[in-house]
């Protein structure tokens, strides 16, 4: 049974400075001790969210009023590098993310990604600084990704194109996102395939 598509995705957007965000930056390791992934939410960014010394919220932008209600994280080049924890992605699904916009993307982060049915597409630098400027401006700027036209248009007439591989595109829009689901729609085919095999 196909999963819920996710044709577009739409919500206000917050935009995350630097290059190379790397996994444990999005989720440090010593929070990594949870049997599910329930609860990993709040400790998204959390080393930079707060002082070491202080316990401190800092000026990151996750701790500024304007934007504590996103749900489209914005970014720029190699984001989700490091490990493969799939951790990362599990903690801003779990923070509130429905969908990120960036440069790049590490590819493991991608597919982990993927499979949330969390969307991550591709811009360029001159859209992203353009999308950051109006959402800095008007933080409660509605910001749409549209998976069928490929496209990111937000309220205050800003449009731009956007990139995906076509496989995680029709995964989405097709509501085939989750291997897990893909194995149990599959389950006759699998049985009678292992009983077609000599060595099974």
């Amino acid at each position: 049974m196909a999963l819920e598509p996710v044709k577009q995705v739409t919500g206000t957007g917050v935009f995350i400075p630097g290059a190379d965000i790397d996994t444990d930056r999005i989720i440090p390791a010593r929070f990594m001790k949870c049997v599910t992934f329930d609860g990993l939410g709040e400790f998204a960014f959390y080393d930079v969210r707060f002082d070491s010394e202080t316990g401190e919220k800092t000026q990151h932008p996750l701790n500024d009023e304007r934007f504590k209600d996103a749900s489209i994280l914005i970014a720029g080049v190699n984001f989700g590098c490091g490990s493969s924890r799939e951790h990362a992605p599990q903690s801003l699904r779990k923070y509130g993310f429905n969908a990120v916009i960036a440069e790049s993307f590490a590819e493991i982060f991608y597919g982990n990604s993927t499979t949330l049915a969390m969307p991550c597409v591709m811009a360029s630098a001159a859209d992203i600084a353009a999308l950051r400027a109006a959402i800095e401006k008007k933080p409660d700027t509605v910001v749409t990704i549209n998976l069928e036209k490929m496209i990111v248009c937000t309220c205050c007439d800003l449009e731009f194109s956007v990139k995906m591989p076509e496989s995680a595109r029709e995964a989405l829009v097709s509501g085939r996102w989750d291997p897990i689901q893909e194995l149990i729609d599959n389950d006759a085919a699998i049985n009678d395939r292992a009983k077609a095999l000599h060595y099974v």
